[in-house]
């Protein structure tokens, strides 16, 4: 307890928090947590086909989970042992003691939790913004990092989509609360189709089940109360990185990554454009590109076999480990 605080605040604030719905865990996965200096993070893990294979993570994106990868992580449970985490404030991981939600802040998470665990080096997955966190730890600590996958990550763009436009408002201060009050009438399953369409390249290409788990788990995240503060400050922190020069630039760091780096890039992506894999297929020194034409933002939701078939590829070319 810090010294500002009154006896028994804890227990009244647990005694009003709304209850929360448990989260989803797919036939074969396992959540555990762990508890880290200034923060808990939620570990969605499948356990490996054998013992003995090279460890995985999986980092996920803006307004997702670990729970973004639960299509792709059993087609790999033979060649990895595959965990993923729920980044500070997202999934079922509570908000960072600091309130850091900047890309850095989330690097950060990611490498205490492989130093404590002392998993590294790891096969490093990564989808838009936990792309941008996935380069940022592959640049600062390559002992941590033995491969790195990144499906369209968020790296800076010099012309921003206009469809990732309203994305980007989430950063502007009071936006995200406004927003908020805007669409307060709005239902779950109009909220979920709406990301859909700005995520998937053929939303139509999710499943009744999927579907209605999706729904499921926005219902349980927008009951949190700090559900629209780290997303606006997520939001805020991509902005931020963005915009920073020199050796912390996101592009500078790519840079330096030694690790082989195998990049997809989906052709009706709307956050992330398609025009960026070359610039980022010239940046990462010892890279593969994989583009699909049809997929949207999440290709490793929408084209897990795909994306699983590109890494056993760099896998196979660093000899199987």
């Amino acid at each position: 307890m810090s010294s500002t605080e009154l006896p028994g605040v804890r227990a009244v604030a647990a005694a009003v928090a709304p209850a929360v719905s448990t989260v989803r865990v797919a036939e074969g996965e396992e959540l555990r947590s762990v508890a880290l200096p200034g923060l808990t993070l939620t570990i969605r893990s499948r356990p490996p086909e054998r013992t003995g294979l090279p460890p995985a993570l999986y980092v996920h994106g803006l307004g997702g989970s670990s729970q973004n990868w639960s299509a792709l992580m059993p087609l790999l449970q033979d060649v990895v042992d595959g965990e993923a985490v729920d980044l500070p404030g997202f999934g079922d991981s509570p908000p960072p003691d600091d309130g850091n939600y900047s890309v850095t802040g989330h690097a950060r998470a990611v490498i205490r939790f492989l130093d404590a665990g002392e998993r590294g080096p790891v096969h490093l997955f990564g989808n838009s913004l936990g792309g941008a966190v996935a380069t940022r730890v592959a640049a600062v600590r390559p002992d941590l990092v033995r491969t790195l996958t990144l499906v369209s990550p968020a790296l800076p763009e010099i012309r921003v989509q206009r469809s990732a436009m309203p994305t980007g408002l989430l950063a502007v201060p009071g936006v995200a609360g406004l927003f908020a009050r805007m669409t307060r009438g709005w239902s779950a399953e109009e909220r979920t189709r709406g990301v859909m369409a700005l995520c998937y390249g053929d939303p139509a290409r999710v499943s009744e089940a999927g579907f209605r788990e999706a729904v499921a788990e926005l219902e349980r995240r927008m009951v949190l109360p700090y559900f629209w503060d780290a997303m606006a400050r997520s939001a805020r922190g991509i902005v931020d990185a963005y915009t920073l020069g020199g050796q912390h630039g996101l592009w500078r760091q790519a840079e330096r990554v030694l690790a082989p780096t195998q990049l997809v890039y989906g052709g009706r992506d709307q956050l992330v454009s398609y025009r960026m894999a070359r610039k980022a297929s010239a940046a990462f020194r010892d890279s593969r590109l994989l583009t699909l034409p049809d997929a949207g933002h999440v290709a490793m939701m929408e084209y897990p076999e795909a994306v699983a078939q590109a890494f056993r590829e760099l896998l196979d070319e660093r000899g199987g480990s």
